[in-house]
């Protein structure tokens, strides 16, 4: 999926309780209470429309990922890096594109993968092209800004990632690129629920009891997981559209040229905003004057990477693929603003 770990594994005590998404939504709104106690219903009553708009999604993305980590499918990625080099770029940026797997889970797949030797052409293919989209991303997406966006989101994810395996092909046949690894990496609690490359789906999940309790684990904690940032997002969404005024917003990111799309990805990479929240966010600002190159060009430098996932990245590679993995990403989120702002 997207983007943290989806379930508290203990009872917080109160001071991690008081910055948990629902601690902050509350204190967000408690806080239109107090300073502006006409537009706390308008606030609630648009956050309440939105999630209700979006309900259908959700319940179809929660399914759908309870059952991908149920079965263990999500695992036949590793087949996209298997046979000729370049076949296996082409299927890695394809397979990204259907792997739930944040910027941060999909470390220790990479991990994986270049201790098994596989290219690190394909590697990187699928390392840009995976936290960028999935199906229950594409969705969420669609539901907030529309089926234009979502779809062009899902073509640069597959164009990112094939931009990127062949950038690293040529390098490494070059010699460019050569002793790849550091170290084995750790990017915290959201990495432990990568699946193993090795590991083989069971498609009859519900006749062992471990994966029936992962279904029913993966269902109410993605579903509530989906449920406290979406409903923060369309909050803050709310007070985006109320509060900033759009002369601002189109100062910076307004236009018709490259550099709101250049500051926009430049923005986006070291936000920490999963692939659920930026599109409600995306979706009040471009009605403030934010441009759908610009938009476009957060949300792929967003989802390729952020300050979490670069920390894992600089213990995992050597310094020269950490560049080049942080080049490819701005420059990818930055070519993928401009192309969709011609198309649109």
């Amino acid at each position: 999926m997207a983007d943290t770990e989806l379930i508290e594994r203990r009872e917080p005590r109160l001071p991690e309780r008081l910055k948990t998404v629902w601690a902050v939504t509350a204190l967000v709104l408690l806080a239109v209470a107090l300073l502006d106690p006409p537009q706390l219903r308008p606030t609630v009553e648009f956050s309440l429309s939105a999630l209700g708009r979006t309900a259908p999604y959700i319940v179809f993305a929660v399914i759908l990922i309870a059952g991908l980590k149920a079965t263990g499918s999500e695992t036949l990625v590793s087949r996209a890096f298997q046979g000729r080099e370049v076949q296996a770029i082409f299927m890695a940026a394809v397979f990204g594109g259907l792997a739930p797997f944040c910027s941060c889970q999909v470390i220790p797949f990479i991990a994986a993968l270049i201790v098994a030797g596989a290219p690190l052409s394909a590697i990187m293919a699928f390392w840009l092209a995976s936290p960028l989209i999935d199906p229950p991303t594409l969705l969420i997406t669609a539901a907030a800004l529309g089926w234009p966006f979502a779809i062009g989101k899902a073509v640069a994810a597959v164009g990112l990632g094939l931009m990127g395996g062949f950038v690293v092909r040529a390098l490494t046949h070059a010699g460019h690129l050569s002793n790849v690894s550091r170290q084995k990496a750790g990017c915290g609690s959201c990495c432990s629920s990568a699946p193993k490359a090795e590991a083989r789906p069971v498609w009859r999940f519900w006749q062992e009891a471990d994966r029936r309790a992962t279904f029913r684990g993966e269902l109410l904690g993605n579903g509530m997981f989906l449920l406290k940032w979406l409903a923060l997002a369309y909050v803050l969404e709310a007070l985006l559209i109320t509060y900033i005024p759009a002369e601002a917003v189109a100062d910076v990111v307004g236009g018709e040229g490259v550099v709101p799309i250049v500051i926009s990805a430049f923005v986006g990479m070291p936000a920490y905003l999963n692939s659920y929240v930026a599109p409600p966010l995306l979706a009040g600002l471009t009605e403030q004057g934010m441009t759908a190159g610009a938009a476009m060009a957060f949300m792929v430098a967003g989802a390729v990477s952020s300050v979490p996932a670069m920390a894992a990245v600089w213990a995992l590679v050597v310094r020269r693929v950490f560049a080049l993995y942080i080049a490819l990403g701005i420059g990818g989120a930055i070519l993928s603003g401009v192309l969709f702002q011609l198309a649109v």
